[in-house]
């Protein structure tokens, strides 16, 4: 299935890493992530039936992979593949995955763009106000993969997500046009992608270390900040019980719940940086 996803030149292995890579968490019968370097992707199901949401970092097919596999068993291919959005770090190792793998590939046609090789997402942002991983943030892949579209489908228009009964897709733009997160009312799970994480993206040491903190998604890619608080917003009226976000470990309880309020309140103080290409648009354009 070589053919079925082709990706851009920059696609190549990022020398970064965290405490937490190689982990597998599991956070409900059902709720698996794992942490490929910095950011995470998530297993939904059980042996007979799951799904994958996400496709971690580049170059990295063989741990995801094995991850899988000492989850749910050896050639378990999943019933789809959920993402969330088409940043490097999320459909990293999607062309190696559909490799082993003939499923079908979802995610919002607003995305679509991005993952059919149309048009490439703006450069991310290295004058951004934050730590080492926003200076040196020129080294990020942002030209577009490009999936076969006999593969890649959109989300059904009703909220529903393929494979996975009773969890709803929410468009949460900001970081980028068309990302998804992912919700499951019955429990109040939400799979947060990088709307709301709980690492502050940007630093170097509070990624290695992976330290938790309620946080907006990471500056140096985010490109429509209003856009973005109001994607929070959403979130934390969804009272989540349990979040698993793109990156960071996933929080639970008061904490999550106090978390997401102060974020949301203090939005331009805590997530908005204070300067950046993207902010300063946002100033003229206001």
């Amino acid at each position: 299935m070589d053919a079925n996803v082709r990706v851009g030149q920059d696609y190549k292995f990022i020398p970064m890493s965290s405490v937490s890579s190689g982990k597998i968490w599991q956070v409900c019968p059902d709720v698996y992530y794992c942490t490929n370097q910095i950011v995470n992707f998530v297993m939904v199901g059980t042996p007979s039936h799951w799904v994958l949401v996400d496709a971690g970092m580049p170059k990295c097919t063989e741990e995801i992979l094995e991850v899988v596999e000492a989850v749910f068993g050896k050639d378990n291919q999943p019933a789809a593949i959920i993402l969330t959005h088409g940043h490097f770090d999320h459909v990293g190792s999607l062309k190696g995955l559909l490799e082993h793998w003939q499923v079908l590939v979802y995610a919002h046609p607003f995305e679509f763009p991005y993952l059919t090789g149309r048009k490439a997402y703006p450069e991310p942002d290295s004058t951004v106000e934050g730590g080492v991983l926003a200076k040196i943030a020129s080294i990020y892949p942002n030209e577009p993969i490009n999936i076969n579209e006999a593969i890649l489908r959109p989300l059904p228009e009703g909220g529903e997500v393929p494979g996975l009964p009773g969890w709803q897709w929410v468009l949460t733009p900001g970081h980028s046009p068309g990302q998804v997160a992912l919700f499951r009312e019955v429990d109040r799970t939400l799979i947060s992608a990088d709307a709301v994480i709980t690492v502050k993206q940007d630093s170097f040491y509070k990624v290695l270390l992976q330290t938790e903190e309620v946080q907006g998604p990471p500056r140096y890619f985010t490109t429509d900040w209003q856009a973005a608080w109001e994607s929070a917003r959403k979130l934390e009226l969804l009272r989540p019980n349990l979040m698993v976000p793109g990156h960071g470990k996933h929080m639970s309880g008061t904490a999550l719940t106090l978390g997401l309020r102060k974020l949301v309140r203090d939005f331009d103080t805590i997530a908005i940086p204070k300067h950046g290409k993207f902010v300063e648009e946002e100033e003229e354009d206001s």
